[in-house]
């Protein structure tokens, strides 16, 4: 069945009757989208699980991670509509500006988001969704113990993973985990998009950024930086990672740091899809040094 099909009888169900017709977009993988014009009111931005909801919560957790993200964060989201078992209604956002300003204000937004959000525990107060995989978010008072725990070893009872990684590459996971505390500076938790790749970031009506597509949590912030920084931001990005370390103080070695805390969002991807746009050899490049020497 076509998407925009699935996303008009969707609307219907849910008694929103006025729809002209829907127009598909591109962008997210876990499920189908588009925008919906309608005779009463303005277009808005549909979302919907081709084959259902993998729970009956996730939908009702992204808009949750939504007004988190506004709320708490200070980062603009588009408005959520409606959020239920079946259908995620928004407001219409923008496709971002190709500016170094946009990405700048990035850089600030996103900075202040990690700054004023410090938390005294990693989690959340309840699991949430990654995609179409549940994001365990059990509190844990350390972060390195909770990383290796919940974002990395979380992966290796999937399907897709165990067929993937051979017993090797799952050893030298387990050794990486272990190491965590030396690999990885001890940070404070803070409230995290926790998706944050490029497409996940768009532009209000008046062009600031905004965000969406979140699975939030309180984690280290790097986990947002790392996305970013791995999913080919383009060319007038090049200032954001500057301004974003100057603002947080970060210290040099940040960017040697971030493909192993990029290891949790490739193992994700590993886990959901059977193209897995090379996130298996990137995931075992990385393990490589945790490997035994022959």
């Amino acid at each position: 069945m076509r998407a925009t099909t699935i996303l008009l009888e969707r609307l219907l169900a849910a008694g929103m009757g006025e729809v002209d017709g829907v127009a598909p977009v591109a962008g997210g993988a876990a499920a189908v989208a588009g925008i919906a014009t309608r005779r009463d009111g303005p277009p808005v931005f549909v979302k919907a699980f081709a084959d259902g909801p993998a729970d009956d919560g996730v939908f009702v957790a992204e808009a949750e991670g939504l007004t988190a993200l506004r709320e708490l964060g200070g980062v603009p989201t588009p408005e959520v509509l409606r959020a239920d078992r079946g259908l995620l209604v928004l407001s219409v956002l923008h496709p971002r500006p190709p500016s170094e300003i946009f990405w700048e204000r990035l850089a600030h937004l996103l900075a202040a988001m990690h700054l004023n959000t410090t938390h005294p525990r990693f989690g959340w107060h309840h699991d949430n969704w990654l995609g179409r995989r549940r994001q365990v978010n059990t509190w844990h008072d350390n972060g390195h113990a909770f990383f290796a725990e919940h974002r990395l070893l979380r992966w290796l009872g999937e399907p897709r993973v165990e067929a993937a990684l051979d017993a090797e590459d799952r050893a030298a996971l387990e050794r990486l985990c272990d190491r965590l505390p030396d690999l990885l500076p001890d940070r404070p938790a803070c409230l995290t998009h926790g998706d944050l790749w490029t497409e996940n970031i768009l532009a209000t009506a008046d062009g600031r950024p905004a965000l969406i597509d979140p699975a939030v949590s309180y984690m280290w912030a790097e986990v947002d930086l790392a996305h970013v920084w791995s999913t080919s931001p383009p060319p007038e990005a090049r200032r954001f990672f500057d301004v974003y370390a100057d603002l947080t103080s970060l210290d040099d070695d940040w960017p040697a740091r971030l493909p192993i805390v990029q290891l949790r969002q490739h193992l994700a991807v590993l886990a959901q899809f059977d193209d897995d746009w090379g996130a298996a050899d990137q995931i075992r490049a990385v393990l490589a040094p945790f490997r035994p020497r022959s």
